[in-house]
């Protein structure tokens, strides 16, 4: 058996015994019910998939597809499966509890209204939100991650001739305009095919508009999507809006001489060049306005008054509001089943409050609760919250739509809609067994987690979702172990199963200080399988471990089986 050597001090050193992790009794009890006299057939392992794993839909095809796919394993029999044989499929890709080829899967017709969009935040920054440099590179990761919402502060150039990207009002680094349009072109549809929405923070004045209009449109020619008239009654849907590019900032009214029934909205609170003053414009500038505004395929305003007054649902047409995380958490003590209504037909852009200068984020259940659409995060770190986004945006194929549950949608008989502050029933009980995990010792170096002996593993598993279906639990320690088995029970009360994200996290035990980290990851709860599954774990960017891995046990209940 192999072993390990941590070295203590010059004179001493520390063995250890490594050994192969053995099929756990949940496997054993489920290959003894479905194999005979110890071997598993292709008929065998298909009644395996469609009784045990619930895959009503398997076919043979499918079990055969399991067996070929173990054909190079110095275990397989052509007999079929032997006990070690099974127990590699379980921990194999075939088997994950979330496959990462599922395909979209929701109905894309609807207005885009009707969906959650994956939004970035200042989607050019590379660092913290005061000195970091701006770049086109997080805004390739963002798109090939399957974001579809692009965020771009448009500002002048030192010279007042030219436009840049930059966060206004701090020292981060300036990135060109046209280098991140182009970044955006070639790379928007790679991970998606579905519509990718730029969000324009416009400090311009009416000359550079024009320079960015001329800019836009010869960048995307006809992937641009130019809507046919300026007041939309409705959205259209993702299903027709397939690998288009839409602009969305506010129109630039004020320079036409109209009446203002809305002010400008600027995450930074500074007052955009055209709301200094009166303005009278010259036939050239009208012009102008009009070749920007012609871009615009969703516009963006906040109307004169209050937060009522922003909220207004105007039947004629459709729009998008942009609040910070504390507009909306101070919105929903009054506004809650207002915010509902207003986003069934329009757009809720949510964005990080100002003083997160680290580029950190923000409870995301808080807007989704409420429709909103667009919850825009900083993509460039990493955390918690991220890791919860990421894996709301695993679903419906990872195509960075997801449609809204029929609740948010949905109007009663006196025109009432759904209150998100009422009482919730439970909906589902989700019963997790954490079996036990594997890959650390391939992935990492022997002494990445503890000097002087192996790692000392334990498990965080949680739901993350609505406030009453926030829960998290722990499993026990096991020491000295590269392989650890926990093979515990847990059981999740679930409300909202439709919002309700499965957290994982595997850390390591420290007795000198934090826990040292393991892996991650965040999965859907409406699509997970159930039944013996494999779980990746991925790295806190979100990058997958090769080798790491848990294995768990997935079921779901009624509430009234408890």
């Amino acid at each position: 058996m192999p072993k390990q050597n941590f070295k203590v001090c010059l004179c001493w050193r520390r063995i250890f015994k490594t050994r192969v992790v053995e099929p756990p009794p949940d496997v054993k009890n489920a290959f003894n019910h479905f194999s005979q006299s110890g071997t598993m057939t292709v008929d065998d392992l298909l009644t395996f998939l469609i009784e045990h794993q619930g895959e009503n839909n398997a076919t043979k095809e499918d079990a055969q597809a399991i067996f070929d796919s173990l054909k190079h394993l110095n275990i397989f029999q052509r007999r079929g499966l032997h006990l070690e044989a099974f127990f590699r499929y379980l921990l194999g890709d075939h088997n994950l509890t979330h496959p990462p080829s599922s395909k979209v899967h929701h109905d894309m017709t609807a207005p885009l209204a009707h969906y959650f969009l994956f939004t970035g935040h200042n989607s050019y920054l590379t660092g913290n939100q005061v000195i970091s440099a701006s770049s086109v590179e997080p805004i390739k990761d963002a798109l090939l991650r399957g974001v579809r919402v692009i965020e771009l502060d448009l500002w002048p150039n030192s010279k007042g001739d030219d436009v840049e990207i930059r966060h206004g009002g701090t020292l981060t680094s300036p990135v060109d305009l046209q280098k991140c349009l182009q970044a955006i072109k070639e790379n928007a549809f790679h991970a998606s095919e579905y519509p990718v929405v730029i969000t324009f923070e416009d400090h311009l004045n009416p000359n550079l508009q024009k320079k960015v209009a001329k800019m836009v449109t010869e960048t995307f020619g006809d992937m641009l999507y130019w809507s046919e008239t300026e007041n939309m009654q409705q959205f259209p849907s993702p299903e027709s809006l397939k690998k288009r590019i839409l602009i969305s900032t506010k129109p630039p009214k004020e320079y036409l001489g109209e009446n203002r029934g809305d002010v400008s909205e600027t995450e930074s609170g500074r007052r955009n060049p055209s709301d200094v003053g009166e303005h009278f414009p010259d036939e050239d500038e009208e012009n102008t306005v009009v070749q920007y505004r012609q871009l615009i395929a969703i516009h963006a305003g906040k109307l004169k008054g209050g937060l009522e007054n922003w909220l207004s649902d105007d039947p004629m047409k459709v729009r998008r509001l942009s609040l910070s995380e504390q507009e909306l958490e101070n919105a929903i003590r009054t506004y809650a089943t207002k915010i509902v209504r207003f986003t069934q037909r329009n757009l809720l852009r949510v964005y990080p409050k100002g003083t997160r200068l680290d580029s950190s984020n923000y409870n995301p259940f808080v807007g989704w609760m409420h429709g909103a659409q667009m919850v825009a995060f900083n993509m460039q770190g990493y955390g918690k919250y991220l890791w919860i986004m990421q894996g709301m945006f695993k679903a419906n194929g990872g195509c960075g739509y997801v449609k809204k549950p029929d609740f948010l949608l949905r109007r009663g008989e006196n025109d009432e809609v759904f209150n998100p502050s009422a009482p919730l029933e439970v909906k589902t009980v989700m019963r997790v067994k954490v079996i036990l995990g594997e890959g650390w010792h391939q992935d990492f170096h022997h002494t990445a987690f503890d000097r002087y002996s192996p790692p000392d593993f334990y498990t965080k598993i949680g739901i993350a979702g609505v406030p009453e279906d926030k829960d998290v639990k722990q499993t026990a320690i096991i020491e000295d172990e590269w392989l650890p088995v926990w093979d515990q029970d847990f059981e999740f009360l679930i409300r909202v199963p439709e919002l309700a994200v499965l957290r994982i996290q595997v850390l390591e035990y420290d007795t000198t200080g934090r826990p040292d980290f393991g892996g991650q990851t965040s999965l859907p709860v409406s699509e997970l399988r159930t039944g013996i599954r494999t779980v990746p774990l991925c790295d806190k960017k979100g990058n997958k471990y090769k080798h790491v891995r848990l294995l768990l046990s997935i079921n779901f209940g009624r509430p009234y089986d408890l």
